[in-house]
């Protein structure tokens, strides 16, 4: 008789899971939705609430800043409680607190309702990537279901632009919040019927320390990021990446120590698993922050309307879901990590494409540009997190979701801060030396913040000076967009060739 016996196969999912699957899609579409749907209110919050171009980029990355910082502490949290039961009470905080940011009355307030509803939506993502984990037990399903479960994701933050400009047609910018309310009832309705709750018989405690030490690690980095953004201290911004890194490394240290760590911090001894993390950031860092840029510049630089500017980003979006979906079958056929390097090369061509747009009318280039980058991000993200989550054993799929989930926040986060810096940083550049002389210098001042400031600058012109600054503020926001899209080619072009090299021998 042979000594070894056959793999047992893992029950496969049936009609049930399925339609959990699609319950699980509601959070996980409009937790991403959240993330861009302000894209094109943001020149709306700065005329209605008087909002300055660093209080702006508050308002788009605390959520994805917040969301980070709280996905380890949650994810364990999942895995002691039930991710089921998390989700289910993450839902109902999230619809309250989004509620609270439609009627927000002042920048501060909306800044501080959208840190919270980061917070919240901090228990949600982790949650379905968990459940999905649970439920899809047989490899290639959860392929499948993770491919289905990240482009719902990815669709929402593609499609938030399209959704808050139709919004923005007919309502105010506070309604896009309102979605929420709504999605979150009918989560509340069909979770308890189709999800299935499964936790450790024996959960261990959840350690407080470890829980502030990641939080500590997760959030001075991002202020640091943010004082850099709006040129506040230097000296500040440095204390806070030394406070994050000493965090980092007591947090690393009691994990590894602890017998029921928020964190398996072995996990990142896989080479498929810290290669999907790095995947998923430099993915998700780099569409993400041109993304926002774009909306802004077809809305701004092009001067179209929020609707007819969301319609021009629909391609980029059936791009993205498209390549989402075919990347399991692309895997099937070619090693995973040829699949991921070839994707972000395509990545790398879309971005080269939005680099050399000359002028605002170049829509076919700019469009274009944004298809190919983002069918290019589908496998990436697809793939990453699918590597990340087969890493893990079923304890600890709360905490491998949570950190593939934290890479992707952060990865937002850090691409709509590091990108929206650099783009205003380049147009700041070209207008400073730019504006004609005569224009008043409050008016002047106002138009090198942003080219939202600029338009309502030469609204209070004379037509000639105020036609002249509006089309050198169009061209300072084109050198924007060429500036941030030759980075993300370069970067994109690099985590290839890296990709490629780490995952060559990865066969499933």
């Amino acid at each position: 008789m042979s000594s070894s016996s056959p793999r047992t196969p893992e029950p496969r999912a049936g009609l049930r899971e399925w339609l959990g699957l699609a319950v699980l899609g509601l959070p996980t579409l409009l937790v991403a939705l959240d993330m861009s749907v302000l894209y094109l209110a943001l020149p709306h919050l700065a005329a209605d609430l008087g909002a300055s171009s660093a209080e702006l980029l508050w308002v788009t990355d605390i959520y994805s800043f917040a969301i980070a910082g709280f996905l380890l502490t949650t994810g364990a949290l999942g895995d002691r409680i039930g991710h089921r039961r998390l989700l289910l009470i993450g839902a109902t905080g999230f619809g309250f607190v989004s509620v609270l940011a439609a009627f927000a009355t002042h920048p501060a307030m909306l800044i501080a309702a959208r840190a919270l509803l980061g917070a919240v939506a901090a228990t949600l993502m982790p949650s379905t990537l968990a459940l999905i984990s649970t439920m899809f037990r047989d490899p290639r399903q959860r392929t499948i279901a993770i491919a289905g479960w990240s482009s719902t994701f990815m669709a929402g933050v593609a499609i938030g632009p399209v959704i808050g400009g139709a919004l923005l047609e007919f309502f105010w910018w506070g309604s896009v919040f309102l979605l929420a309310a709504p999605v979150m009832v009918l989560l509340l309705v069909l979770g308890p019927i189709l999800l299935p709750e499964q936790r450790p018989a024996a959960a261990g405690r959840l350690d407080l320390i470890s829980v502030g030490l990641s939080l500590a690690t997760a959030l001075p980095p991002a202020y640091a990021l943010k004082e850099l953004t709006r040129d506040g201290s230097a000296t500040t911004a440095v204390l806070a990446v030394l406070i994050g890194l000493i965090a980092g490394a007591l947090f690393a240290r009691r994990q590894r120590k602890s017998a029921d760590p928020l964190f398996d911090v072995r996990l990142f001894a896989d080479r498929s698993f810290s290669t999907a993390l790095i995947v998923l950031l430099i993915g998700s860092a780099t569409t993400s922050g041109i993304a926002m840029f774009a909306a802004q510049y077809l809305q701004l630089a092009v001067g179209l309307p929020p609707l007819r500017a969301a319609t021009w980003l629909l391609p980029s979006t059936a791009a993205l879901i498209t390549s989402a979906m075919l990347a399991p079958v692309a895997a099937r056929l070619v090693r995973p990590g040829y699949v991921i390097g070839a994707g972000l090369l395509l990545s790398s061509a879309g971005f080269a494409i939005l680099a050399q747009v000359g002028s605002p009318t170049a829509l076919v280039a700019l469009v274009a540009g944004l298809a190919i980058a983002h069918f290019g991000s589908g496998p990436a993200d697809v793939l990453g997190t699918d590597l990340a989550m087969g890493a893990a054993p079923p304890g600890k799929a709360g905490s491998a979701a949570s950190m593939s989930e934290t890479t992707t926040e952060l990865g937002v986060a850090v691409g709509t801060a590091v990108f929206g810096t650099l783009g205003a940083v380049a147009y700041r550049n070209g207008m400073s030396a730019a504006v004609p002389a005569g224009i008043p210098p409050d008016l002047a001042e106002r138009a090198e913040d942003t080219m939202a400031g600029a338009t309502t600058a030469a609204a209070q012109l004379p037509r000639t000076p105020g036609v002249d600054l509006l089309e050198l503020s169009r061209e300072a926001y084109t050198g924007g967009l060429n500036a941030i899209s030759t980075a993300a080619a370069i970067i994109t072009a690099v985590a290839a060739l890296a990709v490629i090299a780490l995952l060559r021998n990865r066969r499933d």
